[in-house]
């Protein structure tokens, strides 16, 4: 479709959401509008993501100005909505949504999401060919997009410090109680939010997929969290705790392994996710740690609890205010005045690292096995991961080299009429710290 079919140049700027909400989406949005119209073009707002889009229709759209945005930075949630609305999965798909962009006169498209919002983006440049320019503002509270260094994405800050608060809740519930907790943190794929809240608060353990190099069982991450009871029964004399568990595990654990389980089902969206939060990792784990304490006559209640849905609508922090205002200004610097390098390629991710813009051409976030956007993933061999594991209370090699410990701990897995030796003990936990990935 040309310029002249559709009455007039590719001159405005759009704007639209992808993926799941994160504190800060409004913000940028504001950020957008703002300064694009402050160089004189026209903002428009499309609803839902690429869904509307990929059906050809352009009236679920708002022409925005400063009015309706000057206050929204404020807001949790996202005043245009979001949706997982895929277009790469069919080529007419892209063109309808080129076609429907072409329709509204627009010749530049912000686009605010994660990692699969990225990957659209890059195929719609792509496809584009310089017709239409696209940057894309990372936003996941998962922090697992490549950004340069330890720049989280917009988001994270916010939702690990409202995660931190619940868990810090919880801990006090547990040492009330004397009762364990288990908390599941959202988290597709990476362990950053789950693991930045579990070390801010001081949890008693937290458990992230990055630990493991292959398929992660059921029931290895039973006998974590059944060796850490133990142990802090053993050497502590306390029966509560708090264990936090990132919720990517379960893309991890075999397929087979999660069927089997009465009314467990997996469900996946359109871009063929697993559709994690329907399927409830912390009540699975409950049940079945619980069930090994029973088989010992032991009756032990276990507390499971999801966090997630709870942080990602919620009023950005000031941190998340200000960086979104960077990125959202960035996003139409890049659009709109791009430098000699930027100007190179037709879409790019904006990210800040030491105060400076950063334009990260697509191409080179994405994988060169899988086509797909690469994922950040927590480092377990670097220091910070290591400070976290240091304070953790699991079952590590020194438990298993200290004779007195690991009678202390046998004597906490026995029982009146089943006694567990030293060595039976040795035989079914000390893989946990000769086989995984972080253990000290």
């Amino acid at each position: 479709m040309s310029d002249e079919a559709i009455g007039g140049p590719l001159d405005r700027i759009g704007v639209l959401v992808g993926g799941g909400p994160a504190p800060g989406i409004n913000g940028t949005i504001s950020a957008v509008t703002l300064e694009a119209r402050n160089r004189g073009h026209e903002v428009v707002g499309i609803y839902d993501g690429f869904q509307w889009l990929m059906a050809g229709n352009t009236e679920h759209v708002q022409t925005l100005d400063h009015d309706a945005v000057s206050r929204i930075h404020f807001l949790g949630g996202s005043i245009l909505n979001t949706s997982r609305a895929n277009p790469t999965k069919k080529a007419e798909d892209l063109e309808r949504v080129l076609a429907s962009l072409k329709s509204l006169r627009i010749g530049y498209l912000v686009t605010i999401g994660g990692d699969d919002t990225m990957f659209a983006a890059s195929r719609l440049a792509t496809r584009a060919a310089g017709t239409i320019r696209f940057c894309h503002v990372p936003k996941t509270i998962d922090n697992d997009l490549p950004l340069p260094g330890e720049i989280p994405t917009f988001g994270f800050e916010t939702a690990r410090q409202l995660g931190f608060n619940l868990v810090h809740n919880l801990m006090e519930d547990s040492r009330t109680t004397n009762r364990w907790h288990f908390v599941v943190v959202m988290g597709r794929s990476a362990g950053h939010l789950a693991l930045g809240i579990g070390k801010a608060a001081g949890a008693t353990l937290t458990i992230i997929p990055e630990e493991f190099a292959g398929p992660v069982h059921l029931n290895t991450l039973c006998d974590i969290l059944e060796g850490a009871i133990l142990k802090r029964q053993a050497l502590w004399d306390r029966r509560d705790g708090v264990a936090v568990i990132a919720e990517g595990l379960l893309e991890r654990i075999p397929p087979e392994e999660l069927t089997s389980l009465e009314g467990v089902r997996i469900a996946r969206d359109s871009y063929g996710h697993m559709r994690l939060a329907e399927m409830d990792l912390a009540f699975i784990l409950k049940t079945l740690v619980e069930r090994r304490f029973a088989d010992r006559g032991v009756q032990m209640s276990i507390v499971h609890k999801s966090i997630g849905y709870e942080v990602r609508c919620a009023p950005p922090l000031a941190f998340d205010c200000e960086y979104v205002r960077a990125l959202g200004y960035s996003a139409v610097e890049f659009l709109l005045k791009p430098n000699p390098e930027a100007a190179r390629v037709n879409g790019a991710l904006v990210c800040l690292e030491d105060g400076k813009l950063h334009y990260l051409n697509f191409n080179e976030l994405l994988d060169p096995q899988t086509g797909k956007s690469r994922i950040r993933l927590v480092d377990v061999g670097k220091s910070s991961y290591r400070i976290a594991r240091g304070y953790m209370i699991r079952l590590e090699r020194e438990d298993f080299e200290n004779q007195e410990r690991l009678a202390a701990l046998a004597q906490a897995a026995s029982v009146r009429d089943k006694t567990c030796s030293p060595e039976e003990f040795q035989r079914k936990f000390q893989y946990l710290v000769t086989e995984l990935r972080g253990a000290i």
